[in-house]
């Protein structure tokens, strides 16, 4: 201990001596390590952390695989069944989410909730802060009508008293009894915060009970103990089989599909943040080369130390100890640093994490991401120290204590350059990732979406209780709802949406075509994607007319039923004849058999990155108007678009003033502009964006230092060369072409080699590219370029300096 102190004090007198030096080796470590600290606390929030329930490893999803969908909804019905018969789960509950209208005393308030199953607290072992959750024969039709809230909505709206216990919630004009208050914030339902939980039993509406209507029930099951997902899938194909024979009609050809619950929460992002773990680890090792560089640099200067300490008796063991702990200094004072770099690096990244991206909660600098920068910090001490460690276990004593030994300084220069051509290489392929995701974006927003998306606004409405007292009611509010808006200064058009919004959400619809053959069951139909609208829908959302018609304020109620579809659904079922006049079925209207009076063009439903699958689905649209009654029933509100004369979200108070005035129980909220819609949509393609060119801009500039470095230390290596060169004749031009040509060889071999990688590599981003291959031949070639400027400007500067050689000093030089 007392040799190993005596190395540390040592090491610190000589990071001392050299205060540029220290500086620039801690300060480009700090940024290696602190990036790779902050990616990988998000890499450990999202994927490492175990999920935050008891036995995670049983708890599963469950969805029903039909032909198009692997994930579709159950049917509560078929929960029902499967709850009943299953052998394999000990606990199974399902949940559906609704928002409400809380219209307790003050201003009305619109919350999140969810209707749960009475297992579904006890199976995530979510205990209540106050109170109690739901017990069986409360969920149930006939079971009593009772709330759990979320405690975010107990403060803001009940003061925190723990005397709301047995209180009154209304809820859309219905009253509730509050018997517990549980965390609003629960993982289960991360981003969104839910403050309402009722009994899921206790909802009346027949159609949430019909077999062949998928009203959003999903389910999660915790496995019992020794029954594993293999086992739980086959006895979910043998209750999928009873019930395809019992209710032929709308449970043949399909499916029950399991998927763990991590699985399902996070394995959607999983490829993205282990390539950009993977990227800024490329940051690490490019920092790691760059110091190494630097310290072989530097060990030039002190050849002779190591020389007359090996010539006094010191081993080369003794000699390597001490360079390898100086090393280790530096790391654990650039980790210091990166600490603070990892600390704002992870602020910057959770600020452009996407908003629905799931464990956002779980990021954070915990102990494990803590010991995590201490063992890179270890490991970069030891990758970049080791090069200069092995040089001078090699040392030549006679060598290094003549003045003029140059055979050493050649060696090291080796050395050296194989350092730099990695550190390009390895910022070649970062380039090229960066410029992949940069292409991909500005492809995606050269796409035409099939709608005028600016000056766009899309708000909610949950009606007042009077509002939804009878079907009639419902109808008269979602006409009287668009004539008020539409009448306010400032707003150009406006339309009620139900079903589908583009960018929004997705809502299909199976149907068939009249005069074809009805498919044996709901499953084996087709399916498109559904709008319930009004006439003014194609004018405030851009939508150009093709064919025909639009609906029309005389497609009423009691008007013959019309459809408008679009140009991939007339293409799909309609190819070689004319579609108007022809009409589909839709059983789940009531059955509707509408006829097709239009045709208008097709909208990017999942914004302007859509799949190719869903690019191709056909969309239909209904008037509102004409919808059954037993649908309109569950329209608790509606989705709104205006079209603006000016900025969207200008509009949004005097919409809400409004909206009081027109009835006061009525609740609008979730203001947006279509514009930003757009945005979120894309938002995974540009976060990776935005964090691989931070890295790629990082190894670009280390690299250039990298290089700046190589030729620095060759110039002073070879100034009696250069000196005698001049003084033989050589001109200025020929030394500058000595230097560069040195330069960029380096900087040619380097980009050779990372083109060869960067053509495997970057296939690990495929499935986040949009209009572009992953061997994009403009991008490959635009990283070659900017490297290869990067690296000449870097090598320029020493070059100058060469040219500059006064051959009489250079001959005195040693």
């Amino acid at each position: 201990m007392s040799v190993f102190w005596q190395d540390i004090r040592y090491g610190l007198r000589v990071l001392a001596k050299n205060p540029g030096f220290a500086a620039i080796a801690i300060l480009t470590l700090a940024l290696g390590i602190g990036a790779n600290t902050a990616i990988f606390s998000v890499v450990r929030g999202v994927l490492i952390k175990p999920m935050p329930y008891e036995n995670p490893e049983q708890l599963v999803d469950m969805y029903w695989a039909v032909p198009s969908d692997p994930k579709w909804p159950l049917s509560f019905p078929d929960f029902l069944d499967v709850q009943s018969q299953n052998r394999s789960f000990s606990q199974l509950a399902a949940y559906v989410y609704e928002n409400f209208s809380v219209l307790n005393e003050g201003e009305p308030e619109r919350v999140e909730g969810e209707m749960v199953s009475a297992q579904f607290f006890s199976m995530l072992n979510i205990q209540p802060i106050l109170g109690r959750t739901f017990v069986e024969s409360e969920d149930r039709l006939d079971g009593a009508r009772v709330a759990v809230i979320g405690d975010d909505l107990w403060r803001r709206r009940f003061n925190s008293s723990p005397e709301v216990l047995g209180r009154s919630l209304n809820l859309d004009g219905k009253l509730y009894t509050i018997i517990g208050v549980v965390p609003a914030r629960l993982p289960f339902f991360e981003p969104i915060v839910v403050n309402v939980f009722i009994p899921v039993n206790q909802y009346t509406d027949p159609v949430f009970r019909d077999r062949k209507v998928h009203m959003g029930t999903y389910a999660t099951g915790r496995l019992k103990p020794y029954v594993n997902l293999k086992q739980a899938r086959a006895d979910m194909d043998r209750i999928a089989a009873v019930l395809a024979a019992a209710y032929p009609e709308g449970d043949a050809k399909s499916q029950i599909n399991l998927v763990p619950i991590k699985e399902d929460t996070v394995g959607s992002m999983r490829a993205t943040l282990l390539t950009l773990m993977g990227a800024v680890g490329f940051v690490l090792l490019i920092a790691c080369a760059n110091v190494a560089n630097l310290t072989l640099a530097r060990s030039s200067a002190r050849s002779r130390e190591f020389a007359v300490r090996c010539a006094l008796g010191a081993n080369q063991f003794r000699l390597i100890r001490q360079l390898l702990t100086e090393s280790v200094l530096l790391t654990f004072t650039g980790a210091f640093v990166g600490v603070l770099v990892a600390h704002w690096g992870t602020e910057a990244v959770l600020a452009n994490v996407p908003r629905l991206f799931q464990r956002r909660s779980e990021i954070r600098l915990d102990m494990p991401t803590l010991l995590f920068t201490l063992a890179t910090a270890v490991l970069a001490g030891v990758l970049f120290g080791l090069a200069p460690a092995l040089k001078a276990r090699r040392a030549d004593l006679a060598e290094a204590l003549k003045a003029a030994g140059r055979g050493r300084s050649r060696a090291r220069h080796r050395t050296q350059s194989v350092f730099t051509v990695a550190q390009l290489a390895l910022a070649v392929v970062l380039l090229a990732g960066a410029g992949l995701m940069i292409r991909t974006i500005a492809k995606i927003w050269r796409v035409d979406p099939g709608f005028n998306p600016h000056k766009v606004l899309t708000f909610t409405i949950n009606f007042s209780p009077d509002q939804r007292s009878s079907v009639s009611a419902t109808r008269g509010a979602l006409r009287e709802e668009t004539a008020w808006i539409e009448s306010m200064p400032g707003i150009l058009a406006a339309s009620g949406v139900g079903g589908a919004l583009p960018v929004g959400y997705a809502a299909q619809m199976p149907f068939w075509i009249e005069g074809k053959p009805k498919p044996p069951s709901q499953n084996e139909m087709s399916s498109g994607v559904w709008y319930a609208v009004q006439p003014d829908y194609l004018q405030a959302m851009g939508i150009p007319l093709l064919r025909g018609r639009f609906l029309s304020p005389d497609d009423a109620e009691h008007s013959p039923s019309i459809v408008v579809i679009d140009e991939n659904f007339a293409r799909e079922f309609f190819p070689n004849e004319d579609p108007i006049g022809k009409r589909i079925n839709t059983e789940l209207m009531g059955p509707l058999r509408s006829e097709i009076v239009g045709i208008v063009g097709h909208t990017k439903q999942q914004g302007p990155g859509d799949t190719e699958r869903e690019d191709r689905e056909g969309q239909f649209y209904f008037a509102i108007s004409q919808i059954p009654d037993q649908v309109i029933g569950l329209f608790t509100g509606m989705e709104i678009v205006a079209r603006t004369a000016g900025e969207p979200l200008a509009s949004v108070s005097s919409i809400r003033a409004a909206s009081q005035k027109f009835d006061p129980g009525q609740v609008t909220f979730d203001f947006k502009s279509i514009d930003e819609l757009l945005s979120e949509s894309v938002a995974n393609q540009r976060f990776t964006m935005i964090l691989l060119s931070v890295f790629a801009a990082l190894a670009l500039l280390l690299s250039a230092i990298g290089v700046y470095g190589v030729i620095s230390c060759l110039v002073s290596q070879r100034t009696r060369e250069i000196g005698v060169r001049v003084a033989l004749g050589a001109q200025r031009d020929d030394v500058l072409r000595l230097i560069l040509g040195e330069g960029a060889r380096l900087a040619l071999l380097g980009i050779a080699i990372g083109l060869a990688a960067s053509l495997g590599l970057t296939r690990l981003l495929a499935k986040m590219l949009f209009g572009v291959r992953s061997t994009d031949p403009l991008t490959l070639a635009t990283a070659t370029v900017i490297l290869s400027v990067a690296a000449l400007l870097a090598c320029y500067v020493p070059a100058r300096r060469a040219v500059r050689v006064d051959p009489m000093v250079a001959l005195r030089y040693e």
